[in-house]
């Protein structure tokens, strides 16, 4: 599972106009024919941008632990999806384009390193909070994964709720199964309080799902209640401020870990099983 790592953004740090035609050259994807050399050199030169190469240089002035945990991730999809491809990393800096920290292609496997600098580095700064704790270095990794598991989890058909909190159970699934020493609040992008918090709390939140007959309700506005990045979750109660966001994803994780646990059934069989189906052989019982 040997792969090419570019280090991209060290690349673009160091060109002048001189070297820019070569660095062109090598990777034509990442300049657009449109922009004439004068644009990039502008950049090459913007303070701001000079000032994103020289952060990301301090906090990743050698990539060789993450390259690491890029050679296992890879080598675990592999194992369980033999037509698993291993891509060229890139790592690139992209104005702080948190919406898209992770991008894939067919070939590569793009990674904005200055999206991951620390949640208290400066130029996070008016960025809400929710989003900022996930910008740190060890979220790089758990977000790689779920870039790959969204291309084996295919998207539901139906609209209920329950669909889409099987949907977001099976990608964190294989994140258990590609990641196996990654915390699970790493995985699911929880704080350890707020893992604390899902867990203590399962037993009611999913009280709450069936008492007000969320479970086979199709109404969109669910999702963004209770499977978005969010301050909270929204159950329109006093206990909101206290919860996570995303509590329908973590509901949805521990279903399809009892699925697992009371049925032979292979991965890829699981993947392929639509949701009601995984919800009655679950026989899902919260923890108390």
């Amino acid at each position: 599972m040997d792969f090419d790592l570019v280090r991209f953004d060290e690349k673009f740090a160091n060109t002048t106009s001189e070297s820019l035609p070569r660095l062109k050259s090598e990777y034509p994807f990442l300049f657009p024919a449109q922009f004439p050399d004068s644009v990039w050199m502008e950049k090459i030169n913007d303070t701001i941008q000079q000032e994103l190469n020289t952060a990301v240089a301090e906090a990743y002035p050698d990539f060789t632990a993450e390259e690491d945990a890029l050679h296992s991730l890879f080598q675990h999809i592999k194992y369980y999806f033999p037509k698993f491809e291993r891509p060229t990393v890139i790592t690139i800096t992209s104005d702080v384009d948190y919406k898209n920290k992770v991008l894939l292609s067919q070939d590569y496997l793009f990674i904005a390193l200055d999206t991951y600098l620390g949640k208290d580095h400066p130029f996070y700064i008016g960025i809400q909070e929710f989003l900022k704790k996930n910008f740190e270095k060890n979220q790089i990794i758990p977000d790689v994964a779920a870039e790959y598991a969204k291309q084996y989890v295919s998207r539901p058909e139906s609209k209920t709720f329950l669909a889409q909190l099987i949907y977001y159970g099976k990608i964190l699934y294989l994140k258990d199964t590609w990641l196996p020493t990654t915390p699970d609040n790493e995985k699911i992008g929880y704080t350890p309080e707020e893992l604390d918090w899902v867990k203590d709390n399962e037993e009611q939140i999913w009280r709450y799902f069936v008492e007000r007959e969320l479970i086979f309700n199709s109404d969109s506005q669910l999702q963004s209640r209770f499977l978005y990045p969010a301050p909270f979750s929204k159950f329109n109660l006093e206990l909101d401020n206290e919860s996570p966001a995303m509590v329908g994803q973590y509901v949805g994780w521990q279903i399809i870990r009892q699925y697992m646990d009371k049925n032979e059934v292979s991965l890829r069989e699981m993947l392929d099983t639509d949701s009601e189906t995984i919800f009655n052989k679950a026989n899902y019982k919260p923890k108390k």
